[in-house]
């Protein structure tokens, strides 16, 4: 194995075992991107509003410090209306079982078929830091200070029961 964690631009080393033989390795589909695409090995239909846990036939040993995060893919969501229940999943470093992912069908109308090998979501693989918490009475200022959801604005129809005051 040649990646040194750590050191920008050289490639981490993840230790991979396919539970599917014929599974594909997860790539990207393109150079610099993000997401190492992740399949599904077995088919499923989803009616509307329905949900299911789809298997990958993947297991990973991720180095110390990194996680692994389960991505939708923005083509499901543009074309089949088919989000993650929990996204980012999280894949923590000690974790060695089948990844799987979680899918919901957020179409009103239409069901969605998955084939085995479609594509379902991306894997990303970040450095993640290890921190010490320190309680305090009272946090430093900020520009921001407490403002939350919508306090940066940008939607002329963010006027809803939720929106902050002001607003």
């Amino acid at each position: 194995m040649s990646g040194v964690p750590g050191v920008p631009g050289v490639p981490v080393d993840v230790l991979l075992r396919r539970i599917d033989p014929e599974v594909p390795v997860p790539v990207r589909a393109h150079p610099g991107d993000a997401g190492y695409d992740l399949v599904t090995t077995e088919a499923a239909e989803l009616a509307p509003g329905r949900r299911a846990v789809l298997p990958t036939g993947i297991s990973l040993a991720l180095p110390d410090g990194y996680a692994a995060f389960v991505h939708p893919r923005s083509g499901l969501a543009a074309r089949c209306g088919v989000a993650l229940v929990n996204s980012p999943g999280t894949v923590d470093a000690g974790y060695r079982g089948e990844i799987k992912v979680i899918v919901i069908n957020l179409d009103p109308e239409e069901s969605v078929r998955f084939e085995r090998y479609d594509r379902v979501a991306q894997l990303v693989v970040q450095r993640v830091e290890a921190v010490r918490f320190h309680e305090v009475a009272e946090l430093p200022g900020s520009a921001r200070a407490d403002g939350g959801f919508g306090s940066s604005g940008g939607h002329a129809g963010a006027h809803h029961s939720y929106a902050l005051k002001g607003q």
